[in-house]
């Protein structure tokens, strides 16, 4: 009942404006001109946003706190992704299991993720069934029930989760080591699972305190998405979530920010259970909520020309043209609430070396940071980019994923609606630029998974 997300490529790339003008560039061939996107705020301080799509008679309903494991306190990580855990538990109006069976009665699904800036909780059923979603959710949100009996064993469960999901896999233990040295001073260098020796530790004085600062509606987001409509949405949710009070009132999330990086560093791990190697490359980056202007959107277009798809400059040299990698890409994460990654990876093959590979990337990056882009490359990655956009319409959950991530980690609906503008003005000059500015070597980590008997070369 739990998912910890990592957003691996950002969730601006399933961006789409519901509501604005968008550039004739792509979206003038979108076969459905969509409702308006409401956005309100109960007087508890809860907002709402309303994404309103009649093709089937589904509703998600979602709620987001602005809560994630870059908020937990020192010696405490794993908390917020234990408590997406008790979350489940019983309240005093309903047992354990009770929210759930009454999903699965009425054919629905439920699941819930944690991540570095939030913590979600969804649930898609029929329309007529969203007043009893939003009662049982607003129920949790206060009324839980954590007792010592509750505590242990489900901290028991996220203990498994962490030897099943981290410890049993090398790609995971290298991810969690590149980041806790691609970090130096951020949270997010610590894995929103937790470390095994502070999750060990986790007690209910910890879990009630958690609860109480944060599970509060004036920390939280809903978004509903789906058969329904503002007016509805809001009736239902002055009834059920407008009963909850205001919580205590949250300082700014002020986090630890990243020094100034000045080194090149690598991490190697060398494991027997790796039969291919490989490589991948990061730098620390502005997100979409810490960019100047343009910056972001061009780190997105970068990303995309250079490691996108089979289309991009890497893959069609390294992979086609060359033959030496069996996969290469990039990866930009711009969902972040400060600071965020840019990524690029690969993998030899046959009998391509690792370090063939790692070249052939560093060249491809070389190129553009010296020679630039064409006006036509650009183009042709805008409309991929933004032909993703309208594919992204057919998933009601992927739209309420983007309203809620974006407004949890300081964004706004806005800056969603307007967002396809803004990719249209990135040009070939901006993009070289973004490239000379932020993927510099000097200050990169390069991370190495080796099969053991690699590890001495």
């Amino acid at each position: 009942m739990t998912l910890i997300f990592k957003p691996a490529r950002l969730l601006f790339l399933l961006l789409v404006s519901l509501a604005g003008a968008l550039p004739a560039l792509a979206l003038a061939q979108a076969p459905v001109q969509p409702e308006k996107v409401e956005h309100f705020t109960l007087e508890n301080g809860m907002e709402v946003v309303v994404i309103p799509d009649h093709r089937a008679p589904i509703v998600t309903h979602m709620v987001w706190y602005k809560i994630g494991s870059a908020d937990e306190p020192a010696g405490k990580s794993g908390i917020a992704h234990f408590f997406e855990h008790l979350m489940f538990k019983g309240t005093t109006n309903h047992k354990a299991g009770e929210f759930g069976a009454r999903i699965a009665e009425i054919g629905g699904n439920e699941n819930a993720f944690t991540s570095y800036d939030y913590t979600a909780y969804f649930q898609s059923v029929t329309p007529a069934a969203l007043e009893t979603m939003m009662e049982f959710e607003a129920d949790r949100m206060r009324n839980l029930i954590l007792t010592d009996e509750v505590i242990g064993p489900e901290r028991d469960v996220i203990l498994e989760e962490r030897r099943s999901r981290i410890e049993s896999s090398p790609n995971a233990l290298l991810a969690e080591e590149v980041d806790a040295t691609l970090y130096q001073n951020h949270p997010y260098r610590v894995p929103v699972i937790g470390w095994m020796h502070e999750m060990e530790q986790l007690n209910r004085t910890d879990a009630v305190a958690f609860y109480d600062r944060y599970y509060a509606p004036n920390n939280a987001i809903l978004v509903v998405a789906g058969d329904t409509d503002a007016t509805t949405v809001k009736a239902l949710a002055e009834k059920t979530y407008g009963k909850v009070p205001h919580g205590p009132d949250l300082p700014a999330r002020e986090r630890p920010q990243e020094p100034e990086q000045n080194t090149r560093r690598t991490v190697t791990l060398a494991d027997p259970r790796v039969g291919v190697p490989s490589f991948q490359k990061s730098w620390v980056v502005p997100s979409y909520n810490r960019a100047e202007p343009g910056e972001a959107e061009a780190l997105d277009l970068l990303s995309e020309i250079l490691g996108g798809g089979t289309r991009s400059r890497i893959y069609q040299q390294l992979v086609v043209a060359q033959g030496t990698a069996a996969s290469a890409g990039a990866a930009y994460n711009g969902t972040s609430f400060d600071a965020s990654e840019f990524t690029l990876y690969g993998a030899p093959r046959g009998d391509a070396t690792l370090q063939q590979v790692e070249a052939g990337i560093d060249a491809e990056v070389l190129k553009v940071i010296k020679d630039g882009i064409t006006d036509i490359e650009l183009e042709k990655a805008k409309k991929r980019f933004l032909r993703s956009m309208i594919f992204a319409r057919d998933s009601q959950s992927g739209m309420a994923n983007i309203y809620g991530a974006t407004l949890a980690t300081g964004g706004s609906v806005d800056m969603i609606e307007k967002w396809p503008d803004e990719i249209a003005k990135v040009t070939p000059a901006r993009i070289q630029a973004v490239a000379a500015k932020y993927l510099n070597p000097d200050r990169s980590v390069a991370g190495y998974l080796l099969p053991e008997a690699d590890k001495k070369n």
